[in-house]
């Protein structure tokens, strides 16, 4: 059968079988045959693999088959030579994190050509355009191929964020704005923002925070100095200060990246960048806050894949996940999520969310902003500029037929009455408060002017959390606490016989921390007659906690105690992340 050559337009879209007959490659016939051939197999084989096991194709035309379905073209890269210019404009990181090698590229049009070794990682393209800067267009090779290039183009080129560092300060173009921070034009801000070393430093830094599991990224313009922070499991690290006067390219580049305007240096901006790392969606969520010193940049790290939210993921013992659930499943009323900024209040709830993400319910969030994409929920992006408040949206919801709503924070009064008339009126409703325990939320509620009969209305439970640093598991250690140790949680010696306490030594694992990942703990205040009561009396923050505990509410430090005892962490993330019950 003669092949023959196809325009791409032709067979974008296309079945693959129809694809290899019109290239000349297979009869109607073995198409056909492959077909049955799969209809029998028990395995859910794809159609491609079968044509090559049954010898009717090989890889590479599989390949050229599955690129054209995609609008794409083949590339065939076997032995393929690359100029020195071109291997330049993608780093190592970037290159074998996407598995993509650039194959051409266009200065004066701003225009990269790259291979890479599969059509579905089509993804690679709309992440390095965002990255680099200018338009990336992709072809696919075979993987042999791309995994022989970037061996041999980028595995001795592993540049180092010092390297990259090291090569900045001795750029002419970039020292030329030492000291000019004010003075700088438009035109000079958008070359700043092009210029290749700063990208290559930014995309270093922001692939590896997001490898390290970074939360946030910190850019912080002083008077005399530049500092870059990653936060790793709620601690901030600092990393190799760039050059000073880097940070308003730096900056810029930022802000071309999430489509701000880079010639606004006087008010803060807000922005967001998608990327697609190694198979995970990840928001970068951008805040730019205008200093004495230049711009502050704040990038918040949200891995979008909900591997985690499930329940019984988040620390909750099996007594706890009983609690929650039942909260959870009441017809109506509020639960509330308390808690610190980045205590984890909002994974918590979208584990709750997931959990009665079925069917027959109707789920509505309203949030500032949205942090995990999850099928089969509307969710609402909050924009206060143009008056799009949580009252506003959350009157407009109640006419949408919800079952369960998500008010991503109670503010004000007017939220906080609209959330118990929706409870009032057959809803549940997910929120979230700032206090430090559980206890104090009716205090905040009555502080924001909620009336004391709503309250004892309309709220079912309320859970406080923490999140606490786990001791590594490659380098964890047991070690006997001193007596001074042992005070900052009220404890003698004589409290902890036979208890174990461990800590991690620290190792490569860790980063040297000795820590690895996070634990929440959790403090659960279910409402029963005798609490509505005591709120209805006006009863103090301590009166509700006494009555709290004596229907079985364990204090936050008592959960804390219970995660030490188990060897999961240390007595000082305890003491850090808990206060001692108040006589």
């Amino acid at each position: 059968m003669a092949k023959r050559n196809v325009p791409i337009e032709q067979l974008r879209g296309r079945h693959l079988g129809r694809i290899l007959i019109k290239m000349g490659i297979l009869t109607r016939e073995k198409v056909h045959q492959c077909l049955s051939v799969q209809g029998k197999s028990a395995e859910k084989k794809l159609i491609g693999e079968i044509m090559v096991e049954l010898g009717f194709i090989d890889e590479k035309q599989l390949r050229v088959a599955l690129a054209a379905q995609r609008g794409m073209e083949f590339v065939d890269l076997a032995g393929a030579e690359i100029s020195k210019e071109i291997i330049e404009q993608v780093s190592s990181q970037m290159a074998t994190t996407y598995r993509a090698v650039p194959i051409e590229y266009d200065k004066d049009k701003k225009t990269m050509t790259i291979a890479i070794d599969s059509p579905d990682n089509f993804k690679a393209t709309d992440d390095l355009t965002t990255l680099m800067g200018f338009t990336v267009n992709a072809k696919v090779a075979m993987p042999s191929d791309i995994s022989e290039l970037l061996e041999r183009y980028y595995s001795e080129d592993d540049e180092s964020i010092n390297d990259l560092i090291g090569a900045l300060e001795g750029d002419d173009f970039l020292s030329e704005f030492q000291g000019r921070d004010q003075s700088i034009d438009l035109d000079e801000l958008q070359e700043l923002a092009d210029s290749n070393p700063v990208r290559k430093l930014l995309n270093l830094v922001l692939l590896q925070a997001i490898r390290d599991k970074a939360s946030d990224i910190h850019f912080e313009p002083f008077e005399e100095e530049f500092k870059m922070r990653y936060r790793i499991d709620g601690v901030l690290y600092e990393m190799v200060p760039p050059p000073r006067h880097i940070s308003v390219a730096l900056s810029s580049r930022i802000k071309v990246m999430a489509n701000l305007d880079i010639a606004e240096r006087r008010l803060p901006q807000d922005g967001r960048i998608p990327l697609t790392v190694q198979g995970h969606q990840v928001d970068l969520r951008v805040s730019i806050l205008p200093t004495m010193f230049g711009e502050s940049v704040v990038l918040r790290v949200l891995d979008r894949s909900q591997v985690d939210l499930k329940l019984e993921n988040l620390g909750l013992d099996a007594e706890d996940i009983g609690i929650v659930s039942q909260l959870i499943r009441r017809p109506n009323g509020v639960v509330i999520v308390t808690g610190p900024t980045g205590s984890g209040k909002t994974t918590t709830l979208y584990s709750a969310l997931k959990e009665l993400n079925t069917i027959d319910r109707k789920l509505i969030t309203t949030e500032d902003p949205v942090e995990y994409d999850i099928d089969g929920l509307i969710q609402v992006q909050m924009q206060p500029e143009i008056g799009l408040t949580f009252a506003k949206c959350l009157r407009s919801i109640l006419r949408q037929d919800p079952d369960v709503i998500l008010v991503g924070e109670i503010r004000d009064l007017e939220t906080a009455e609209i959330a118990a008339q929706a409870s009032l009126t057959g809803h549940l409703v997910f929120t979230t408060l700032h206090t430090n325990d559980a206890p104090s939320v009716v205090a905040r509620l009555l502080d924001l002017g909620l009336e004391p009969f709503l309250i004892t209305a309309t709220v079912e439970g309320v859970v406080a959390q923490r999140l606490v640093r786990k001791i590594c598991a490659n380098c964890k250690e047991p070690y006997e606490p001193g007596e001074e140790q042992l005070m900052e949680l009220g404890l003698t010696l004589d409290d902890v016989k036979g208890k174990s306490f461990y800590y991690g030594k620290g190792c490569d694992q860790c980063n040297n921390t000795g820590y690895r990942g996070r634990l929440g703990i959790y403090e659960i205040m279910s409402f029963n007659d005798e609490m509505r009561e005591l709120v209805m009396n006006h009863a103090s923050t301590n009166v509700l906690r006494s009555a709290a505990k004596k229907t079985g509410m364990r204090l936050l430090r008592e959960k804390g105690l219970h995660a030490i005892y188990d060897g999961i962490t240390t007595i000082e993330e305890v003491v850090k992340e808990t206060i001692a019950e108040e006589q």
